[in-house]
């Protein structure tokens, strides 16, 4: 039918066409704002869900960190009663007997030692000069003495020259909201304990990786993937704290002794003052060995 023969809707059709289209529109535009509800509904629900998922994951992980450590506990192997790991030249270590600590063995004298002696830091007759360093792994100083020295103690101990012993210590747990001085300490034990080839290389890669102070530090599991990435598997160690005990023996030790900080260094006995040049102090010992 052609339309100048189509028959015109009466005003009463159109209204109603009109009406009806309408009723649709409205219908189509609710069953919309429902199923945006439902969306912004679910959407609201999975956001607290994650939200409380992240809770609950940060307080876990604070209460497993914060948790009080034992006050006694294994030695590494590898490690000495003292707190400290010795390197030999290139990747050895010097090796040291099985042993255990106990914090509540330990004494805290009436008044500060003076001058400060390092227990195990005197010189051994017939051995390379013994350099001793007691370090905090969140310690900027710390970083900036590896920076300036690492490359020439490095150089003296493959040389045969020296011996370098780090004595790691959790001074700094004020200053990190999960105890990073302490855990980190304990991360660098395990090394010690179970790829103690490692230990000299895992200690650069801290220090490399040092976080700022005032925070959380590294997670554990940054600590474990550190050490996966040079080849040491230090997972189920870092997530048990096996070493926790001893940082808190050494730390206490070395609080005892008279360390007042990080890092402090000894040579052979003699404590660094930290204002002269220490290549030249260690050359003057090597020369008095000769």
């Amino acid at each position: 039918m052609s339309p100048a023969n189509e028959v015109r809707k009466s005003k009463a059709e159109r209204t109603a066409e009109a009406r009806e289209k309408a009723r649709l529109i409205r219908e189509a535009q609710l069953k919309k704002d429902k199923r945006n509800k439902l969306l912004i509904g679910w959407g609201i629900v999975a956001a607290v869900v994650a939200i409380l998922a992240v809770v609950a994951l940060v307080v876990t992980t604070s209460i497993r960190q914060n948790t009080p450590i034992a006050d006694q506990g294994p030695v590494p192997a590898n490690a000495n009663v003292n707190g400290g790991v010795t390197l030999l030249a290139n990747t050895d270590v010097k090796q040291t007997d099985p042993a255990t600590v106990d914090v509540t063995t330990l004494t805290k004298p009436e008044t500060p030692p003076s001058p400060v002696v390092a227990p195990g830091a005197e010189a051994e007759e017939g051995q390379p000069v013994k350099v001793i360093a007691y370090i905090d792994f969140i310690c900027p100083v710390c970083l900036r003495f590896e920076e300036t020295y690492n490359e020439a103690l490095t150089s003296l101990r493959n040389e045969g020259k020296i011996t370098m012993e780090y004595r790691p210590l959790g001074f700094l747990d004020r200053q990190s909201s999960t105890n990073y001085s302490s855990r980190s300490a304990n991360a660098a034990a395990c090394v010690a304990d179970t790829a103690p080839d490692k230990y000299g290389e895992y200690v650069n890669v801290l220090f490399e990786n040092q976080p700022a102070e005032g925070g959380a530090g590294l997670s554990d599991d940054k600590l474990k993937s550190l050490a996966t990435d040079i080849g040491a598997d230090i997972n189920s160690c870092v997530d048990d704290k096996t070493f926790r005990p001893y940082v808190k023996y050494s730390t206490e030790l070395a609080a005892n002794t008279g360390i007042t900080g990080t890092p402090t260094v000894f040579i052979d006995g003699k404590q660094w003052d930290g204002g002269t040049d220490l290549n030249a102090e260690i050359q003057a010992a090597i020369d008095a060995k000769a």
